[in-house]
C-alpha cells in the first residue's frame, strides 16, 4: 500500500497524541518528558473511505551530541523517505521556535506535500496565533490549527491530506496477515534481530537496557510469506519497573503478546532461561499463542560439542510439560541462524492454523486409544468413539465418549502426546475437550 503519512516535528509538541488520535487507539506512549518516542512507530487509519499508514517519529533535534537524539534523527529521515505526505507538528503554546525553523529548513529539501499542524490550538486565541507558522514558508498548503487531545480540527486536515494519496486505499492492508512478536528481557538483542532481518535500522540499538519503548510493527516478506513482525520493549520483574514510561512500555509489550499469533521468546545464552522468560511463556500458553525460544548471543559462549545439548536439556527441564516448544540457538551479531529462526516462527504459525481431517484423526488416534483405553472408574468403562478438530483459531480437539466426566488429566496428556506424535503441532498449545455421545 502506497498511502503513508509521516508525523514529524521537534520534541514534546504532541506527535504521539496526534498519532493515537489518527489511529483511534492509544498505541504510542504519551508523556510530557522529551524523547519518549524513539523508533519509527506504525499504525493504520481510515478517512473518507481510504486506508493509510501513519508513522509516528521521535522529536527531531539538530546539533545534539546525545546518542539517542542522533539515532532519532536517522529514524525521522527514514520516515520522511517512506512517506507520501508529511505532517509537520508545531506547538501553539510555545509559538514559532528556533528548532521549528531549523527543522523546516531540513524539510525544504523534500518534494513531498507538507502540512503544518499547529497543535494545542485549544482556545480561539491560540487558533488565531497559529498564523505565525506561515513565516516558515513551507509549501502552498495552509496551516491547520488542531487540538490532538480532543480531535478538534483533524477532520478538515484529513480531508486535504487524502487528496494527495497515490493509492485508492480501499482495503485494510494488514487484514488476515500473521503477526509475530519478539519478546524477552531488556538487552537480549530483540531490536538488533529485527534490524538484521530487514537489513536496515528499523529500531534504535544501544547497549543500554530500555532503549526500545514502544512496540515497533514492521511488514516483512520471506520466501513468499508475508507477515508482520513486532519488536517490543524488554520486560523486567515488576519490582524493578520504577519509571512510568517503562511501565507503559511493558504494558505495550504485553498487549502485543495478546494481539500476536506467534511469540519469539528471546533468551540471552550467557544467562540462560530465567524466571521472567518462563513467565512470558506461561502467559503465551494461557493466551493460546504459538511459541518458540530463540537463544541469542551464542557467539559469546565458550563451548564444545556437548554445550548446546546441555543448555537445551536444562531449558526443556524448566519447560516441564511444555516440551513441544522448539529451541533455536542464534547469534544476531554474527547473523548466525537468524533466517532459520524466522523460518521456524513461520512454521509455528502454519502449525497453529493446521486443520487435521477428521478421517485422519480417527485413523491414527483411535487405534492408540484401543491399545491404552482410559482407566475405568467406579467399575465403569469409558469408551471414546469419535474424534474431530473443532473450527477454532487455535487447535482444539473434541473426543466424543460415553462418560466424559470420568477422564482425568494424565489421560488427557497421553492423548495430547499421541496427537503431537502423529501430526506436526510443534510450538503450538493444544486443547482437548470431551463431549458426551
Amino acid at each position: 500500500m502506497a498511502n503513508i503519512v509521516a508525523i514529524v516535528g521537534r520534541p514534546n509538541v504532541g506527535k504521539s497524541t496526534f498519532f493515537n488520535r489518527l489511529i483511534e487507539e492509544r498505541k504510542a506512549i504519551e508523556d510530557n518528558v522529551s524523547g519518549v518516542t524513539r523508533d519509527r512507530h506504525y499504525g493504520h487509519a481510515t478517512w473518507g473511505g481510504k486506508f493509510f499508514s501513519v508513522i509516528d517519529t521521535g522529536g527531531y533535534v539538530i546539533g545534539s551530541e546525545d546518542v539517542y537524539e542522533a539515532e532519532i534523527r536517522k529514524q525521522v529521515k527514514l520516515a520522511l523517505e517512506e512517506a507520501n505526505v508529511i505532517l509537520f507538528v508545531v506547538d501553539c503554546h510555545d509559538g514559532l521556535t528556533d528548532l521549528d525553523k531549523e527543522f523546516a529548513h531540513e524539510l525544504r529539501a523534500s518534494n513531498k506535500p507538507i502540512f503544518i499542524i499547529a497543535n494545542k490550538a485549544d482556545t480561539p486565541e491560540k487558533t488565531l496565533a497559529a498564523a505565525e507558522f506561515y513565516a516558515m514558508g513551507l509549501g502552498e498548503n495552509d496551516v491547520f490549527p488542531i487540538a490532538a487531545t480532543s480531535g478538534s480540527g483533524t477532520g478538515d486536515l484529513l480531508d486535504e491530506v487524502i487528496k494527495h494519496f497515490p493509492d485508492e486505499g480501499l482495503e485494510d492492508p494488514e487484514d488476515g496477515i500473521p503477526r509475530i512478536a519478539i519478546l524477552g528481557r531488556p538487552n537480549v538483542g530483540k531490536s538488533s534481530f529485527l534490524n538484521a532481518l530487514l537489513g536496515k535500522e528499523r529500531s534504535i540499538v544501544t547497549d543500554e537496557a530500555g532503549t526500545t519503548r514502544d512496540a515497533i510493527h514492521t511488514r516483512y516478506k520471506l520466501y513468499g510469506k508475508d507477515f508482520i513482525i513486532t519488536d517490543t520493549a524488554g520486560i523486567r520483574k515488576k519490582a524493578k519497573v520504577k519509571e512510568d514510561i517503562e511501565f507503559y512500555s511493558v504494558m505495550r509489550s504485553l498487549r502485543t503478546l495478546e494481539e500476536s499469533d506467534v511469540l519469539i521468546i528471546m533468551v540471552d545464552a550467557s544467562r540462560g532461561m530465567e524466571a521472567q522468560d518462563v513467565n512470558l511463556i506461561s502467559l503465551g500458553i494461557k493466551n493460546n499463542k504459538g511459541i518458540m525460544i530463540m537463544v541469542n548471543k551464542w557467539d559469546l559462549i565458550d563451548k564444545d560439542h556437548k554445550t548446546m545439548e546441555k543448555i537445551k536439556k536444562d531449558m526443556v527441564e524448566k519447560l516441564g510439560e511444555n516440551k513441544w516448544i522448539p529451541i533455536i540457538f542464534t547469534s544476531v551479531e554474527e547473523k548466525q541462524r537468524i533466517f532459520q529462526a524466522i523460518e521456524l516462527a513461520v512454521k509455528v504459525y502454519d502449525n497453529k492454523t493446521r486443520k487435521v481431517p477428521t478421517s485422519k484423526l480417527n485413523e491414527y488416534i483411535l487405534p492408540e486409544i484401543e491399545k491404552y483405553p482410559p482407566p475405568a472408574l467406579k467399575g465403569k468403562y469409558i469408551k471414546i468413539k469419535y474424534i474431530t478438530q473443532l473450527p477454532t483459531k487455535n487447535p482444539v480437539f473434541a473426543f466424543f465418549c460415553n462418560l466424559p466426566q470420568y477422564i482425568k488429566s494424565p489421560y488427557t496428556r497421553f492423548l495430547e502426546n499421541r496427537i503431537r506424535e502423529n501430526f506436526d503441532f510443534e510450538g503450538v498449545p493444544i486443547k482437548i475437550t470431551y463431549k458426551k455421545k
